[in-house]
């Protein structure tokens, strides 16, 4: 990674009926916490947007150690590194901001990251349960075994995806169960935030919908597979046992 762009913003709330120069303010005490982090020399953008609904700045550094080198690895750090750099920021923009609060920490809350993968993994699993259907739907008594060895085709290639989503779920249940119950509220703040000013959030809020659609998506493909005939799927299952088996070998 040759530069960390970092994000630096507060509520709306925090920011209401704070002049101009109160909310440059804020940032350029955010800033003096970064340059003692990273060094006035590592900083090459620093840059406040107020011309948004919620002002907030953006600053990018290279990621320099102390002897020399490029390293965001060691200058960022691991997970509980980048909760130290939060806490530790908190507790600089506090003594100046006694109505600034921080959010809940992962190591608090003990929520996992949903990762990226899962929600793309879910949209490839539908568009295969799309393509099955419509082979399913196609069969007749004229083109019975052909359409039978496609759809075995399109399933030996399903049935390995849906196995890993299926764990993956599991993993990640609370958090996509949290997503779930969110779902409603976000649907109505989307509705809600029609004014131009807003349509930043507007999309914000539209893709935290589409990811709690995640269980939703997960109870269609399991439906889709109870429902499939039981002998092509016990065959698309054999063929596809019969295969790891001879991988492992």
């Amino acid at each position: 990674m040759r530069f960390v762009d970092t994000l630096i913003i507060a509520s709306p709330e925090f920011f209401k009926g704070k002049k101009r120069e109160e909310v440059k303010a804020f940032f350029n005490r955010a800033a003096e916490f970064m340059t003692a982090k990273v060094g006035v020399n590592n900083i090459f953008v620093a840059t406040v947007h107020m011309d948004e609904k919620t002002p907030h700045m953006h600053l990018c550094f290279t990621p320099i150690t102390d002897d020399g080198r490029l390293s965001a690895k060691e200058v960022l750090g691991d997970r509980k590194g980048l909760t130290k750099w939060q806490d530790d920021y908190f507790a600089h923009m506090v003594k100046a901001y006694p109505d600034f609060e921080r959010g809940e920490s992962a190591s608090e809350t003990h929520r996992k990251h949903i990762p990226t993968r899962i929600f793309k993994q879910a949209v490839s699993l539908t568009k295969q349960m799309s393509a099955i259907k419509t082979a399913l739907d196609g069969i007749n008594v004229l083109n019975t075994g052909k359409k039978r060895e496609e759809i075995l085709g399109l399933l030996k290639r399903f049935f390995p995806g849906m196995e890993d989503f299926e764990r993956q779920v599991k993993k990640y249940r609370r958090e996509i169960k949290e997503l779930e119950t969110d779902n409603a509220e976000l649907k109505t703040k989307v509705e809600t935030a029609e004014a131009k000013a807003e349509a930043n959030t507007k999309t914000s809020l539209t893709k935290q919908i589409h990811e709690a659609q995640l269980q939703v998506n997960y109870n269609e493909l399991k439906k889709f597979v109870d429902a499939l005939p039981d002998d092509i799927k016990r065959q698309a299952q054999q063929q596809q046992s019969q295969k790891s088996q001879y991988q492992i070998r």
